[in-house]
C-alpha cells in the first residue's frame, strides 16, 4: 500500500466517523481517525454538550478510544 492509499484509508475512516458525531448546537460534524503501529484504525467523532467544558473533539475521542482499548503512546 503506498502513502496516498494509507492517507486515503485514514480519511475514509474519519469521514465515516463523522456520521456518529453528536453536534446539536454547532451542527458541525467532525470525524478523526488514529492508526496504531499494528495497523488498527480507531475512529472518533465530536460530542457536544450544553456544558461547553464537557464537549469533546473528534481527535480527543479517537485518542481516548485508543487508550480505552489498551493502546499507549508507544503503540500509536
Amino acid at each position: 500500500m503506498n502513502v496516498n492509499e494509507q492517507y486515503q484509508e485514514l480519511l475514509d475512516a474519519a469521514f465515516a466517523a463523522m456520521q456518529h458525531a453528536y453536534a446539536p448546537y454547532s451542527r458541525y460534524h467532525v470525524g478523526a481517525c488514529v492508526k496504531t503501529k499494528d495497523g488498527t484504525l480507531i475512529p472518533g467523532a465530536n460530542i457536544e454538550n450544553a456544558s461547553f467544558g464537557l464537549t469533546n473533539c473528534a481527535e480527543r475521542s479517537a485518542i481516548f478510544a485508543a487508550y480505552s482499548m489498551g493502546y499507549r503512546r508507544e503503540d500509536i
